[in-house]
């Protein structure tokens, strides 16, 4: 890793194309631009040597001329406000602080001002900036960072806080990172955020800030995303829609509590502040130990929402989800057909129909454990991992074995985070259970929490999951769920420093899925929480995929992926085919097919007809699913707006893509009345464009003629899907010639 100090620069230096700097002599201002493709942030110092943040945008074209932009709102806004790049309390910012400490002599005061900066190239395609601040009176020191993904114009924030005072420091607060926005768009700045709950998941509402602070949080400790999600989008001037206007999405990479302010303040400046949420949580520092924050990571786009989506998908299957170049598994889910009531017997008859089907695996759902403590119910057995010998009198690895013969592969379902009171593990270890030692336990959904705090209990969780591969090293699958909130917080574990728990119980978390993946690098792993009470990209760079929500009603969920679809590829999203709804099996499995394909249904319950559809459909999947799982997705009508949806998927080379339409109002009369246009396309390319997965014995909405055009055409005059009451999906696929 080749490093440059900032002190022997001359003005502008551009460090391997991927981001730049310039530096002065101590005593002048510093500007340190971080350049991306398309984007760029300006950090400059004052005459103070504090460190401010004065642009985020579109990138310059001359380098040289980032000095110059604080001097330009200087000459404008006399208003005062401070535009710190972490900005502390109790000092001379006087907005939202981005960190408050109380020192080890009980003040509360902290001034940050700039040290140096280094720039390291981790790869053709990432840096890594990091800057250095110091408090001129305490021995006390911020480190940020911003990892930069040049092609992708993503970048990772964050910080580290060390100090060698006589004593211990409390941070009081302590954010990932603190970004400001100019108050030069008239129109202001829009919030897009997201609230939900259980089977309500990603409901988006979009509103203009007004001045003072909103803050989105959560408090929850685990399922930290079940009401409100840490991901947003900040459009200047007006909204923005998919292909125009000004955009900045964010998110924490964090799994517990989170928090993000919004202050737009008296100069129309917007800060963004975000970060673990501090309620409950102050954190006591030793000498000399490093507190680090989780990444916060943020895109900018000029070209709508549409253009930053695409770039955060790519990023993620680039960088951070695992095996996000790879294949998935399709798979059969014994949940809907059996629920807790199975045997051995039943789950043969799973396997034959899996094969059948013609998906890759069959995976067994909750129910399989516990002895004294059987799981014929969500009230009993979390925490007791073994094999429940009345339903499984040959163990796993007998099913395993069977599928194998059966030419397909097992995967399992654990939720090994929680306990019931009703299990041996309760009994034996029931100092190992967040719970407070003095009230009453309060349950959620039966169980409580595990105390990850404590390294014991993280070894002991890694064994469940160790344990399971141990005795059946060819278990080709694991879905981790996580159902339950904490209440009561307490931790036997932490004694006087109870304040961590929220903490430290995540950062256990990512012990434990650490030691999983270092051991089992690629095995395919489902990320749960009750549905998708936990996606975030912290959880997410250990697992290959995540469950959005347990409201499988096909129409529900053709609003739940769209939503998740602005922030995560469709190679993370399980979608499953299942009873849910009234809509025919056609509808649920097209709409299934917007992501990761799976089946949670009874394959004996179907018709011959519906059973050779989905056999034909997964057939089709397969043709497409390359395009689907790393192509780019275009978004063409959203169903907040329109009586059909529509989005698309292109491959990399542009020489495939397939284009799903869903009807999403039933009222009489309702369908695509006009040509969709889509996008993403060769305009100079030939495409032939046919209907697929066709329900046997219905004609194609295309008809018989001759279905060929060029890009152009298909991008500026579009093609009309044809869905309506009667054609309630229509998927359309697109082949060069």
């Amino acid at each position: 890793m080749r490093t440059t100090q900032n002190k022997t620069l001359p003005l502008v230096l551009l460090f391997a194309g991927s981001m730049l700097f310039a530096g002065r002599a101590a005593a002048q201002d510093v500007t340190i631009p971080v350049e991306t493709q398309h984007n760029a942030i300006v950090l400059q110092t004052d005459a103070e040597k504090h460190l401010n943040m004065v642009y985020l945008g579109t990138k310059l074209a001359n380098s040289a001329e980032y000095a110059r932009i604080s001097k330009m709102y200087r000459q404008a806004d006399d208003s005062g406000v401070q535009n710190d790049v972490y900005t502390p309390s109790g000092s001379a910012s006087l907005g939202e602080p981005a960190i408050t400490v109380t020192h080890a002599d009980g003040n509360k005061s902290l001034n940050l001002v700039y040290v140096n900066h280094t720039v390291s190239k981790v790869s053709d395609d990432v840096s890594l900036l990091v800057v250095t601040m110091k408090d001129p009176v305490y021995d006390f020191e911020v480190k940020l960072y911003y990892k930069t993904y040049y092609k992708e114009d993503v970048t990772e924030q964050w910080s580290v806080i060390k100090h060698n005072e006589k004593g211990v420091v409390t941070l009081n607060k302590y954010a990932s990172a603190n970004l400001n926005l100019k108050g030069n768009t008239p129109g202001g700045f829009w919030l897009k955020q997201y609230h939900g709950n259980w089977a309500m998941e990603v409901q988006p509402e979009e509103a203009r800030l007004t001045h003072g602070i909103k803050t989105i949080d959560s408090k929850l400790g685990t399922r930290a995303n079940l009401y409100e999600h840490s991901m947003f989008a900040i459009s200047m001037d007006k909204p923005a829609t998919e292909d125009e206007g000004k955009v900045l999405y964010g998110a924490l990479e964090w799994s517990g509590n989170f928090r993000v302010d919004f202050e737009l303040d008296v100069a129309n400046n917007l800060k963004i502040i975000a970060g673990i949420n501090n309620a409950a949580s102050e954190y006591h520092l030793k000498p000399g130990v490093e507190f680090t924050t989780p990444a916060f990571l943020y895109t900018y786009s000029d070209h709508g929402k549409g253009d930053a989506s695409r770039k955060l998908q790519s990023w993620a299957r680039q960088y951070k989800i695992v095996d996000g170049n790879g294949s998935r598994l399709t798979l059969l889910n014994n949940w809907e057909s059996t629920y807790f009531d199975f045997n051995e017997s039943k789950l043969a008859g799973l396997l034959k129909d899996t094969k059948k089907l013609g998906v890759d695996l069959f995976l067994l759902d909750d129910g399989w454990f516990g002895n004294n403590h059987p799981r014929n119910g969500d009230n009993a057995g979390l925490g007791d991992w073994q094999e429940n010998k009345q339903k499984l009198p040959n163990g796993i690895s007998s099913l395993v074995k069977e599928a194998q013969a059966n030419g397909v592969k097992f995967g399992i379902w654990i939720e090994p985070e929680m306990v019931n009171p009703a299990s041996d593990l309760y009994k034996a270890h029931p100092d190992w259970v967040i719970k407070q030692p003095n009230r009453p336990e309060k349950y959620f959904r039966n169980q409580l929490v595990l105390d990850l705090a404590n390294p014991k209990v993280q070894d002991f969780v890694f064994g469940v999951v160790d344990n399971l591969f141990t005795k059946n090293p060819d278990l080709a699958y694991i879905k981790w769920d996580c159902n339950a909130v904490i209440y009561n917080a307490y931790s036997a574990y932490l004694k006087k420093d109870q304040s961590h728990i929220y903490v430290d119980y995540v950062n256990g978390l990512y012990n434990v899925l650490k030691r999983v993946r270092a051991k089992y690098p690629k095995v395919p792993l489902m990320l749960c929480s009750g549905g998708g009470g936990r996606v975030d990209y912290g959880a997410l760079q250990y697992f290959t995929e995540y469950w959005p929500s347990d409201n499988t009603d096909p129409l529900e969920r053709v609003f739940i992926q769209w939503e998740y679809s602005f922030f995560y590829p469709a190679i993370t999203s399980s979608n499953h085919v299942t009873d849910w709804g009234k809509q025919p099996i056609k509808y649920r499995v097209d709409v299934a097919m917007m992501g990761k394909l799976g089946f949670d249904i009874v394959i004996g319950k179907l018709s011959e007809d519906e059973l050779a559809f989905c056999q034909s459909a997964l057939k089709n999947y397969d043709g497409l699913k390359d395009a689907i799982w790393h192509g780019d997705q275009y978004r063409l009508a959203s169903p907040w707006d329109n009586d059909v949806a529509s989005i698309m998927y292109v491959n990399t080379d542009k020489s495939k893509a397939v284009m799903f339409n869903y009807l999403v109002n039933n009222r009489y009369g309702s369908g695509t009345k006009v040509p969709v246009r889509l996008k993403g396309l060769d305009p100079n390319k030939k495409y032939r464009v046919k209907e697929i997965n066709i329900f046997p014995g219905r004609g194609s909405v295309l008809g018989n003629d001759d279905q060929t055009f060029t890009g152009d055409f298909l991008m500026n005059v579009g093609i009309n899907p044809k869905t309506n009451a009667s054609h309630t999906s229509v998927v359309l696929q697109l082949e060069a010639i």
